[in-house]
């Protein structure tokens, strides 16, 4: 069986390579998945029998809110070639990422379910990833109607971790904050976006690799399927909590600017249901990992 990892160069696909080595990654070096030629050719000389679709145009709150069209032409594009390219090669197996983002922006209860995903439009923030995300979710479920193929999806909450992009301008939270925190000292000021009052569910991305091979053998329904932990921190807290590894005391400013969506978390029910009982990697020890890989001295 060979297994083929698209964005094998990003975040996640980094991490997945040191648990998976005997994997296939490829990345934008290889192969423009935005080029149906391309996306072939790439069907054509790897010859898989299963694909673990990652590559994806990603990025943090600034980014997505200011780059709406890049975000939903290169997504949508490039994962309709890549799952018609699958189909017309012969594979029988996909697995593609969506995220948390493709959920509505507020639904009537918390936390939502794989059944959410089409109640309501994606926070604005992130309105043209998340679109693009839950259009690919359409695109698997219409081809598993039509086709009968094995192809399915899952929905990572917020992965953060080794081997992330840290900018502090561009990049997601965590390696942002990460990112600002490390250059300032004793007494000076870190300033954050918005309130500190949204929530989020931090995943540690080397729990997702852990997983991804037993969703790819386990997970056959037509459901998007949540994966996220059931700690659910604000800002505010995820911030307190890096701070205290850094045994610094800062100034914390929130300037309202760039506020995102409120909440968004998941339930792993049915994860867990289909996985087994796993433990996550709680924030307080992934952040502190994080932080010592990025600033090992």
């Amino acid at each position: 069986m060979t297994t083929l990892v698209t964005g094998g160069s990003g975040f996640i696909g980094r991490r997945l390579k040191l648990q998976q080595p005997d994997w296939m990654y490829v990345s934008s070096k290889d192969y423009n998945l935005l080029d149906i030629d391309s996306t072939n050719q790439m069907f054509q000389d790897v010859q898989p029998t299963a694909v673990v679709h990652l590559a994806a145009r990603v990025g943090g709150i600034k980014d997505n809110s200011s780059n709406q069209v890049e975000f939903f032409e290169q997504n949508v594009l490039m994962n309709i070639n890549v799952v018609r390219a699958a189909y017309e090669a012969g594979v029988q197996r996909l697995l593609a990422a969506l995220s948390t983002c493709a959920f509505p922006d507020v639904v009537d209860r918390y936390p939502f379910t794989e059944k959410d995903i089409f109640s309501g439009p994606p926070a604005e923030t992130n309105f043209s990833y998340g679109y693009s995300k839950r259009l690919l979710h359409a695109l698997i479920l219409s081809y598993r109607k039509q086709y009968g193929v094995d192809y399915s999806t899952f929905s990572p909450s917020n992965v953060y971790g080794p081997d992330d992009h840290f900018d502090s301008e561009n990049s997601h939270f965590i390696p942002s904050l990460i990112s600002k925190a490390s250059r300032l000292k004793e007494g000076d000021t870190l300033e954050l976006w918005g309130t500190g009052k949204p929530l989020r569910q931090q995943l540690y991305v080397d729990d997702l690799c852990e997983m991804l091979p037993l969703l790819l053998d386990k997970h056959h329904g037509a459901e998007p399927l949540i994966v996220a932990p059931n700690e659910n921190l604000s800002i505010a807290e995820m911030t307190t909590i890096l701070l205290s590894h850094l045994n610094i005391d800062l100034n914390i400013v929130y300037n309202d600017d760039l506020e995102g969506q409120y909440r968004k978390d998941g339930a792993n029910d049915l994860l867990l249901e289909t996985i087994g009982a796993y433990e996550f990697t709680p924030f307080d020890k992934g952040i502190a990992q994080t932080y010592n890989w990025y600033m090992p001295f």
